[in-house]
């Protein structure tokens, strides 16, 4: 009987082995993200709810520090699957606004949790149990939602892809732990949680050596000021991203839908890195030379305003777009508009236009500049009226849209324009050119800028790499804007008076809001701010270094910048310029047949 039990168990054993070696590669991913799921619930409920109901500091803080490693084992999973459910449980901790709907909703989650123990107070005890208990219901929520997620080897693949992306540009500037700066050694179980997950799919040993060389890197340089952030997307990011991308193209694993992401990009820093046709209105919209080229002739045409003024008044390409003025010039000979004139390089890839975010397409935005009365005064309507009087025009818009028949609507002139807009993205910058391999594009001075703008300064929370605006990678999706405490004019307790984006919707936390845009090519665009305030970079950084308003005394109750002082060096402060320097596009453009070069060295000479 005894040898009869065995013999059976041991046929159950063999069995259950040999299913689980059968199963399929996306049913043991689900499996494990599921029982990842479970442990950090357990965890969660367990043991830092617990301890938050009698814990002392540092056990709490030792618990929560578990707990976010639970969350990072399935953050390439969340965000990829579940955004709005991932968001709900590591989101910023600053309130969700409805703009729409003008109602605002206290945050919670993880980074309200580390709010109230870095540090503890013991009066905020009860509030600490209450945020605890809401992250331990979504993270039920979230595994209800994941079980019923059915996972494609081409979608788990290109979720890994995008997890390292994440890594790199939000996750080691401390973009979600701002005050317990653990987010170095997360990183390393976010990796790990990465090459499990290629693994399972059978990505071989070449990505699991790069994995493990990542990871052993950031174990022997765990410091978040001292980390090498350049040496460490070069020399370990990077070309793991490009394994999997050679490996993804040899196994025909891309997904079928392109997101805003190209799937078949290798790094973070590829020049063709986004899809243009992401950030488009509609349809119509898409993307081509054709439309491109119609948009450029169009931006430097006076036929939009049926006067002398065009885009290009205020949108200057040797300024990279801009005009140089701390407001631009108003129509009206000696007077100005109300806020300075934004570049328009990579004005395309955000999901909100002008400094107070009203318009939510580039169609949108040309079409308001267009009839405003201080700026072109005119109408897309008497502006399609006149091109269609001109066969030239009206035979490259049938090149550019063949679904016109017999004339030119409103609508395809602002679609010619913000296709035009969406290409100024040429990513050419010295920076680029580094990052893409040019070990001597960048010295050590500016190397040394970028590890502390991405580290000890955190402007890389606001400003996120590669597009260095408020749009945070990978996903695109959402635009964001920060209060400032931006005053009249430098070292002035004064704050400007423009109200930015309360003054189309009047919610007391938009109150001297405004749009966080790109870095890129900053060292033509001065004066800086929406105001124009500060003259130089300098200026700028001394700012940012008081602590934003609240260091020159103006007291906002919804600043979103932190208040506190960055401890910046003299030296530290140039480093960070010497870095944004870098970031100014060598651009090549076909102007009357001929090429010109526009070198950043000299054009940066021009504005300082």
């Amino acid at each position: 009987m005894k040898k009869k039990t065995l013999l059976l168990l041991s046929v159950f054993l063999t069995t259950l082995f040999y299913c689980s070696e059968k199963q399929p590669a996306t049913q043991k991913i689900k499996s494990q993200v599921l029982e990842q799921i479970d442990s950090f619930h357990a965890n969660t409920e367990e043991n830092l709810l617990e301890l938050a109901k009698k814990g002392s500091e540092p056990e709490l803080q030792k618990a929560f520090k578990k707990v976010r490693l639970d969350y990072k084992k399935v953050e390439w999973a969340l965000e990829y699957y579940a955004p709005t459910t991932s968001k709900a449980i590591n989101g910023p901790p600053l309130p969700e606004i409805e703009v729409e709907e003008t109602k605002t909703f206290e945050p919670s989650g993880l980074q309200v949790i580390e709010e109230h123990l870095f540090p503890f107070e013991e009066e905020n005890r009860a509030e600490l149990i209450r945020e605890v208990k809401v992250l331990n219901s979504r993270i039920k929520h979230a595994k209800k939602f994941m079980e019923a997620i059915e996972f494609s080897e081409a979608n788990a693949a290109d979720a890994c892809k995008l997890e390292l992306f994440r890594i790199i540009s939000l996750g080691i500037s401390g973009f979600d732990t701002p005050l317990s700066s653990t987010s170095i050694t997360e990183a390393a179980v976010s990796i790990k949680s990465v090459q499990n997950v290629l693994s399972i799919l059978g990505s071989g040993r070449e990505m699991e050596e790069l994995s493990e060389a990542a990871i052993a890197y950031i174990n022997k340089h765990e410091d978040f000021e001292e980390f090498n952030r350049a040496e460490f997307i070069r020399r370990y990011i990077n070309p793991l991203t490009k394994a999997i991308s050679q490996w993804q193209q040899e196994n025909k694993l891309f997904p079928e839908t392109e997101l805003a992401i190209y799937a078949k990009a290798e790094t973070l820093f590829d020049k063709d890195l986004l899809n243009p046709n992401f950030f488009a209105d509609n349809a119509e919209a898409e993307f081509t030379t054709q439309k491109v080229a119609l948009g450029k002739k169009l931006f430097s045409d006076p036929v939009l305003s049926g006067a002398t003024r065009s885009c290009q008044s205020c949108h200057n390409p040797k300024l990279a777009f801009t005009d140089g003025l701390p407001r631009s010039a108003a129509l009206d000979a000696g007077k100005f508009v109300k806020r300075n004139a934004p570049s328009l390089y990579y004005a395309g890839l955000q999901q909100a236009q002008f400094y107070d975010m009203r318009s939510p397409s580039l169609e949108n935005q040309a079409l308001d500049v267009l009839a405003n009365k201080d700026e072109m005064h005119g109408s897309v309507e008497d502006a399609a009226k006149r091109l269609n009087n001109q066969p030239a025009y009206l035979k490259q818009f049938k090149a550019a849209f063949p679904t016109i028949n017999h004339e030119i609507k409103p609508r395809h002139v602002m679609i010619a324009v913000s296709t035009y807009v969406r290409s100024l993205s040429p990513f050419n910058s010295r920076f680029d050119q580094y990052m893409r391999g040019g070990e001597s594009k960048m010295n050590q001075v500016e190397i040394k800028g970028f590890n502390l703008f991405m580290g000890k300064a955190k402007c890389g929370t606001c400003h996120f790499s590669p597009v260095f605006n408020g749009t945070a990678p990978p996903a695109f999706t959402n635009t964001e804007a920060e209060v400032l405490g931006v005053p009249v004019k430098p070292k002035t307790g004064v704050i400007d008076p423009d109200l930015g984006r309360y003054a189309h919707n009047k919610i007391e936390e938009l109150k001297f809001s405004f749009k966080t845009p790109t870095l890129r090519n900053i060292a033509l665009t001065a004066p800086y701010m929406h105001n124009g305030a500060f003259a130089t970079l300098e200026e700028v950084m001394e700012f940012y270094e008081q602590g934003g308003g609240a260091g020159l005394g103006i007291h906002l109750e919804n600043q979103t910048l932190p208040t506190d002082k960055l401890n910046l060096s003299k030296e530290e402060q140039k480093a960070i310029i010497s870095f944004l320097k870098t970031l100014t596009d060598e651009v090549e453009e076909k102007e009357d047949n001929k090429l010109t070069l526009t070198k950043s060295a000299t054009q940066s000479s021009v504005r300082q």
